[in-house]
């Protein structure tokens, strides 16, 4: 196959390249553009590791100093590395014809046989230090976004918490209730979880995780109405909170909330985070079967101060009707809106 610049790859390069494949017996094939070819100039067998072999690049009757080539380089496990050698001192045609005529080598040899490149200027880009430096540079993990950083730390203190591999996540640790996943649950916060269920008021039930034991703890418990739950909770660290809700004279419903304030330590929010959604299916195994229901819904803030009634009934959807008027659907369920019948869209006009 002939890149742009039209110039192909010979047969004897071919056969030379496959045999040496084979063989494992040889450590560089020179490749140089003659009379508009790609062609076979020299082979160099192999004599010690990759790294020592490297040096017999220094030697003028291998590789002309100011003169371009490719380099067919075996590494030391049998896969295969493409140098390309064009110095900052060749002549411009020659950079021109080398650089458009790379596609055309690799695809011609195969291109699933090489598994890394160098692009070298000069001899001193060819040492063994200068090869350690380019692999330290390829293997290094790729820069990440703050928010990016955020997740990967999460996703670390997942695997460190539950001495887990990186396949297997949070997803395999077992919660002491039931078959959920996540941390231990206290025996008093379980109780106090499962009576939110059969009470008639409005309770906030605070939960804090024990960091040093990896156990969800009841922080607090309280009558409180939907106006003082933002100032009932931790403004200075994460918690978790089950706000059992009487929204009118006949409907109660229970929400999950996730407060992690923006100032909170590093390692806690990793922690909290790490553990939202496990919080939310221990309590919701809790209430299984009881009066009240646990809400789909699940609220996050780093405002702690913002949750208040307001801010329920907006994002709830609670706000067609008035407060206390009773004449609300609970927050679970409701009439589904009518399905107005599927238009058919008009034709073009006739002329």
């Amino acid at each position: 196959m002939s890149a742009p610049s039209g110039i192909e790859v010979t047969d004897e390069l071919k056969k030379i390249f496959g045999e040496a494949v084979d063989s494992k017996q040889t450590r560089f094939i020179k490749v140089s553009i003659v009379n508009e070819a790609l062609v076979h100039t020299s082979s160099i067998p192999v004599q010690g590791s990759f790294q020592e072999d490297l040096q017999l690049l220094d030697s003028e009757d291998i590789l002309q100093a100011n003169t371009p080539a490719y380099l067919l380089t075996k590494l030391d496990d049998n896969e295969w590395l493409v140098i390309y050698f064009v110095p900052d001192t060749a002549k411009v045609r020659e950079k021109m014809l080398y650089a458009s005529s790379r596609a055309s080598l690799l695809k011609s040899l195969g291109s699933s046989l090489f598994t890394d490149s160098i692009f070298a200027t000069s001899k001193a880009d060819l040492t063994p230090e200068a090869y350690t430096a380019h692999r330290r540079h390829v293997t290094a993990p790729k820069p990440l976004s703050a928010s990016e950083q955020e997740m990967a730390d999460v996703r670390a203190a997942e695997r460190q918490a539950g001495g887990l591999s990186a396949y297997q996540g949070s997803r395999a640790r077992t919660s002491h209730i039931g078959q959920t996943v996540g941390m231990a649950w206290a025996e008093d916060l379980q109780e106090t979880v499962k009576g939110l269920g059969e009470g008639d008021d409005s309770v906030l039930v605070v939960l804090t995780i024990d960091i040093a034991t990896e156990t969800v703890v009841l922080h607090s418990s309280a009558p409180t109405s939907a106006d003082q739950v933002g100032s009932s909770l931790p403004a200075d660290s994460p918690s978790y909170a089950f706000f059992a809700w009487k929204h009118s004279p006949s409907l109660r419903d229970i929400v999950y909330l996730y407060s992690c304030p923006s100032g909170s330590p590093v390692k806690q929010r990793m922690v909290y985070a790490s553990g939202f959604h496990s919080v939310y299916l221990g309590g919701k195994t809790l209430l299984e079967g009881s009066p009240t229901s646990l809400h789909t819904r699940k609220f996050e803030t780093s405002t702690p101060s913002e949750i208040n009634e307001a801010y329920l009934r907006s994002e709830l959807d609670l706000n067609a009707t008035t407060p206390g008027s009773g004449t609300q659907t609970p927050i679970g369920g409701g009439q589904e809106e009518q399905k107005k019948p599927f238009a058919r869209p008009r034709g073009p006009k006739r002329r």
